[in-house]
């Protein structure tokens, strides 16, 4: 049967600014210098009949440069081939590149062309990417992320905090982890103060604490009753997470480091978190992505997918039970489309695939670009 080939993907490397630099805990234990960019992917897939898709993985202070290099090296293995065929699509861009294993920078790459397949796929039957999987719901509860990171003085998250209930977003998360756990303590207590007992509140250590740390830290807040604490502990250690989540009350989630749908695997075998936080641009794109929300769904866990709403929103909108969506307002200048908050909730766009085309600032911001044809 004869089929719309794919004919030509361009891949473009782009490094957004951030307007201020970026501290989470990560950056006060050392580990890390403040982020001042973020590195984009963006594959633009074109077929013969003139049918277009577009997707993008991402990278935060290293590995852009590698995951563009990637890309270009292997993508010519899927030129002439039929984008409906996604998963197998996959399979032979893994194996392209296969010495250099399947997680890491080597999925990342695969990620941007994967969702930019499943974006063409539903363009082409002019449906949301949410309605082309299935979708369950038309909203997503959300909750907002980049006003309360740890450089932030706490008189201005206050401030953040309010903008955000205001501009319809359900839900704040804070960054913690601290070296002097007293000033995460305070920093928790005066949000709770600032937005009330009834709007949901989250906290995110970025992996900076040792167990007993996590154990300690846990405890005192349950009198907060958080929605979740994030990534209290190292992304890979599973034990130490279901140690957690099996003595604190508070709900325990994490994920979002973590590059294959193998590792999130050893977080559901172990009971480690009570909600996962995939990251389809960090797992190898959509087609990974659906892969494991099947198995959460089935091990009866809740989902806050990581960052990149973009994708995200139409991914959570396909789970079962209610998952929540988090709001980051970072990428704002790479889309001429904006995601619309109301009444707590981030609504799915009716426009066609994920819904979004490049702005010309971010064609600017492109460092390489690359086109592959038949």
């Amino acid at each position: 049967m004869p089929f719309d080939a794919i004919s030509s993907i361009t891949f473009s490397h782009v490094l957004l600014p951030l307007a201020t630099p970026i501290s989470d805990a990560k950056v006060l234990t050392g580990r890390q210098k403040p982020m001042t960019e973020v590195s984009f992917l963006f594959a633009e897939i074109t077929t013969r009949d003139g049918h277009t898709g577009i997707g993008f993985s991402y990278s935060k202070r290293a590995g852009g440069y590698a995951q563009y290099a990637h890309a270009c090296e292997i993508a010519p293995a899927i030129i002439g081939e039929d984008p409906n065929d996604i998963d197998r699509l996959w399979q032979k861009l893994v194996w392209a590149g296969a010495s250099v294993g399947r997680g890491g920078v080597s999925t990342q790459a695969i990620a941007a062309v994967d969702i930019g397949l499943w974006d063409l796929k539903a363009k082409r039957a002019g449906l949301p990417l949410a309605k082309l999987i299935g979708a369950h719901r038309d909203s997503v509860q959300c909750y907002n992320t980049s006003g309360g990171f740890l450089h932030t003085p706490i008189e201005e998250v206050l401030k953040n905090a309010t903008h955000s209930l205001e501009s319809g977003i359900a839900g704040i998360k804070i960054k913690v982890g601290q070296p002097d756990m007293r000033i995460d303590l305070e920093r928790v207590a005066a949000v709770r103060a600032h937005i009330g007992d009834n709007v949901p509140l989250m906290v995110d250590a970025n992996q900076q604490w040792d167990r007993a740390s996590a154990l300690r830290f846990g405890r005192a807040m349950e009198k907060y009753e958080l929605v979740w604490i994030e990534e209290p502990l190292d992304a890979h250690d599973a034990e130490g997470h279901a140690a957690l989540a099996a003595a604190l009350d508070t709900p325990i989630a994490t994920g979002e480091m973590l590059s294959s749908v193998a590792e999130h695997m050893t977080l559901i075998e172990h009971s480690s978190a009570d909600i996962i936080q995939p990251d389809a641009p960090r797992i190898g794109g959509i087609t990974q992505f659906l892969k494991l929300a099947t198995m959460a769904s089935r091990a009866g866990l809740q989902l806050a997918p990581h960052f990149a709403m973009e994708i995200h929103l139409h991914l959570a909108a396909a789970y079962p039970t209610e998952p929540w969506v988090e709001h980051f307002d970072w990428l704002a200048p790479l889309f001429n489309e904006t995601l619309e908050t109301r009444d707590g909730r981030m609504i799915v766009p009716d426009r066609p695939g994920l819904g979004i085309t490049l702005t010309e600032q971010a064609r600017q911001w492109t460092v390489n670009h690359q086109t592959f044809s038949a």
